[in-house]
């Protein structure tokens, strides 16, 4: 079972930029498709994007394409979400999560989770 440790949130001015990791331990990591969320106060949990288990597909929702890199080290048993151009609707908690089913941006089809990671963009 692969466990999830977010880290690298923080208080961000608009226009700046940040750089959020997901460390996993177990050793099915690379067989992972791994998917970033985030939640802001009073709203639903929404997809970010994913990457697929061997990094070669990615995929964004609008919101943030153009604006957001996700890759993963697979010797490093990490997957990382690079922010640029931030906005401060895009403040939120940011949670990565594992899923072995196929590229999924439905929350449902991940079955690990980690604790989050607060990203704050004032403006």
């Amino acid at each position: 079972q692969v466990q999830l440790v977010e880290s690298g949130g923080g208080l961000v001015q608009a226009g700046g930029s940040l750089r959020l990791s997901c460390a996993a331990s177990g050793r099915t990591f690379s067989t992972k498709t791994m998917g970033w969320f985030r939640q802001a106060p009073g709203r639903e949990r929404e997809f970010v994007g994913l990457i697929s288990h061997r990094g070669g597909i990615t995929r964004y929702v609008d919101s943030v394409e153009g604006r957001c890199t996700i890759s993963r080290d697979n010797t490093k048993n990490a997957v990382y979400l690079s922010m640029h151009s931030l906005k401060p609707e895009d403040s939120a908690v940011y949670y990565c999560a594992a899923t072995g089913s196929a590229w999924s941006p439905n929350r449902e089809a991940y079955d690990t989770w980690g604790q989050g990671t607060q990203v704050t963009v004032s403006s």
